[in-house]
């Protein structure tokens, strides 16, 4: 009777059914909009069935060999996650000291010094709670903030899946208009690396198109100018481009936004202006602010989805923090309401546990 089960190959197959099914969904529901953020959670369905029925396949196959090669790399990638788990308190304070020596000491660049202090400190709080306050009210403040931890971590690893998945998103040379999304201008009128990052991956997709179709896209540089500025980031971007070679006529500079949505929607206007009627667009800005923009250009109703310039691999935790909160953000009554439930949750069961 041993391994009665796997000696039904027809239970086997019949189970990758269920990967098979989430991944037609995913990728039905992926091809129709890759912006939205709900298909994170169709791709973890397949991925988790799908490495589930490949075990089951594995064991049902009865070759040890194969068993024992697999189960070493299970553990193997188990106990590298467990190391990463263990040390990621550690790990963002070192990534958030380099921060410090080479960036500025905003707020928005100490997002990982500030989560890694309160990973340090979570415990000592936890064990403070628990000695020196009553048990119902130690209860609810433990079990209150693990669930909207929890919450917050799902929709955090959700995220995450996406900007990775969205990150293979090639489009084809034949676009309209390339949209360079701006970010700030260095001494009030010069283009910063990283802003000359997201121009010269517009003008490499821009030559790319010109030799492969000999019609190359429209240019559109988009940022307004800001309060310690001299001039729109769009004229900086223009001006940034034509000397590396773009010719004048396949330029156009958007200087009135200040923000993504803006971007996207006075960009759309120079769009409806110059035609074509239904236009093949892209916009360009770093890879770690690529999904978020996507989002904004859809809440903008721009048919557009975006590359992803290269960004310094020390910038991309704090970078990718602040982008995941102000997607949170944006849903926040959504979320108001989820933590909200969490909390008369967490009443509920320390009412009956301590009745």
């Amino acid at each position: 009777m041993q391994n009665e089960l796997f000696d039904i190959p027809g239970v086997v197959y019949l189970g990758w059914v269920v990967p098979l099914s989430f991944g037609l969904i995913f990728a039905i529901s992926y091809g129709i909009e890759k912006r939205r953020l709900g298909n994170g959670i169709w791709f973890s369905l397949f991925f988790y069935s799908f490495l589930t029925m490949l075990a089951v396949t594995i064991l049902g196959t009865n070759n040890q060999w194969l068993i024992v090669i697999s189960l070493a790399l299970f553990v193997l990638l188990l106990l590298l996650i467990g190391v990463v788990f263990a040390l990621q308190a550690f790990l963002l304070l070192w990534n958030a000291w380099i921060v410090w020596k080479r960036e500025s000491h905003t707020l928005a660049n100490m997002l990982t010094l500030i989560l890694g202090i309160a990973i340090l400190l979570a415990p000592f709080v936890t064990r403070l709670s628990t000695l020196y306050l009553p048990v119902p009210v130690a209860t609810v403040l433990n079990l209150f903030p693990a669930m909207v931890i929890f919450y917050v971590l799902f929709w955090f690893y959700n995220y995450l899946t996406m900007l990775f998945i969205y990150q293979f998103n090639h489009p084809r040379y034949k676009q309209d208009y390339l949209i360079v999304l701006g970010a700030g201008l260095l001494n009030g009128d010069e283009v910063s690396p990283l802003l000359g990052q997201r121009i010269d991956r517009g003008l490499k997709f821009y030559r790319k198109q010109l030799a492969k179709t000999g019609r190359p896209p429209m240019m559109i540089f988009s940022g307004g100018q800001g309060g310690d500025e001299t001039v729109a980031e769009g004229v900086a971007m223009r001006r940034y481009a034509l000397a590396k070679g773009l010719p004048a006529d396949h330029a156009i500079a958007e200087d009135q936004s200040k923000t993504t949505y803006e971007n996207m929607v006075f960009s759309q206007r120079i769009i409806a202006q110059h035609g074509p009627a239904k236009p093949r667009v892209t916009f360009v800005t770093n890879g770690y602010h690529t999904f978020r923009a996507g989002m904004i250009a859809r809440k903008a109703g721009l048919k557009a989805n975006g590359i992803g310039a290269h960004t310094a691999k020390f910038f991309l935790p704090n970078a990718i923090l602040r982008e995941y909160i102000a997607i949170f953000v944006g849903n926040k009554r959504w979320h108001a309401v989820a933590v909200g439930l969490m909390l008369l949750l967490t009443l509920v069961l320390t009412w009956a546990e301590y009745q």
